[in-house]
């Protein structure tokens, strides 16, 4: 009798351990396919801040040089512009000085009006190249000002997708460490259970 009833105690006890085991390894299963599931969402937030970032940094270098280059052409355009304007200035001053010197030995029956030359030519002309000048001078002042603007708004969003990729990799590598330990347990976790059920076989056979 006294063998009998440990023998039935064992097997009530087998019994609730194999239950208690089985709702322990349907929790850590659980647990593993939810780590599961977020690391993967981890991965897809990872790959799709690599991916941003390089076709913003591919966008910017092609707006770099897009702009490198109209500012330096602005610049060798405001001083051809002021060669020319120069020019045409030392061409004038010395065209009017001219002018004056042969006025002094005018023949007789020549008009002594004095001769403008292409004052007023020289006046529109210069001051439509001075308007010129100015329009690339703006130009590479607000193409400079464009550039720094767009290099600071990339810096700032690199710096901040590097500092939201190093969130994720960390809380993706801790998850990787919590899925490791669940597998572990959850390997644990059966092997006592088949044990447990081993035992209560075990009674229920001695005694049948």
């Amino acid at each position: 009798d006294t063998e009998l009833g440990t023998n039935k105690q064992t097997r009530e006890d087998k019994a609730d351990a194999v239950s208690t085991l089985t709702a322990q390894a349907e929790e850590l299963e659980a647990k593993i396919a939810k780590l599961s599931e977020e690391m993967a969402a981890l991965s897809d937030d990872i790959a799709a801040i690599d991916k941003a970032v390089a076709e913003a940094t591919a966008l910017r270098q092609k707006e770099k040089e897009k702009n490198t280059v109209t500012i330096e052409e602005a610049k060798v355009a405001q001083a051809a512009v002021a060669k020319a304007i120069a020019v045409l200035e030392e061409f004038y001053a010395k065209a009017a000085d001219a002018t004056s010197l042969a006025q002094m030995d005018q023949p007789e029956g020549i008009s002594d009006k004095p001769y403008t030359g292409m004052g007023g030519a020289s006046g529109g002309i210069i001051g439509m190249l001075q308007v010129i000048e100015s329009d690339f001078a703006r130009l590479e002042t607000e193409t400079s000002s464009s550039e720094e603007q767009a290099e600071e708004g990339y810096t700032k969003f690199t710096d901040d997708s590097a500092q939201d990729k190093a969130v994720k990799n960390m809380d993706l590598e801790n998850k990787g460490k919590d899925k490791t330990t669940a597998e572990s347990d959850l390997v644990t976790t059966k092997s006592d259970r088949s044990e447990e059920r081993r035992v209560g076989k075990e009674c229920r056979s001695r005694w049948s």
